[in-house]
């Protein structure tokens, strides 16, 4: 899984601890570990939500200033799935 270059120090400080991406199917699983170094994240929950859920405030936390620049980075291809994965960074 991989962050937008300005978010990395605020996951890795567990500031931000949930992202949403939008994709065909999850392309992370529940457990699984990905390298942010010096750490890694570990995904401990992912959830399907539906697109009208999306909000700013789901934006902020995770990470963003609004819905409108979470969307810019969250599309990855051709997905229309909405995806929030929740995880914690590890040292």
């Amino acid at each position: 899984m991989q962050f937008a270059r300005e978010l990395r120090p605020r996951v890795q400080s567990g500031e931000i601890t949930t992202s949403i991406r939008i994709w065909k199917r999850p392309r992370v699983k529940v457990g699984g570990r990905y390298a942010l170094p010096p750490g890694e994240i570990e995904v401990v929950s992912i959830e399907g939500l539906p697109a009208d859920a999306l909000s700013d405030e789901i934006a902020r936390t995770s990470g963003f200033a609004d819905l409108d620049a979470l969307l810019r980075v969250a599309r990855h291809g051709e997905g229309e799935n909405v995806f929030l994965v929740s995880f914690v960074y590890r040292e």
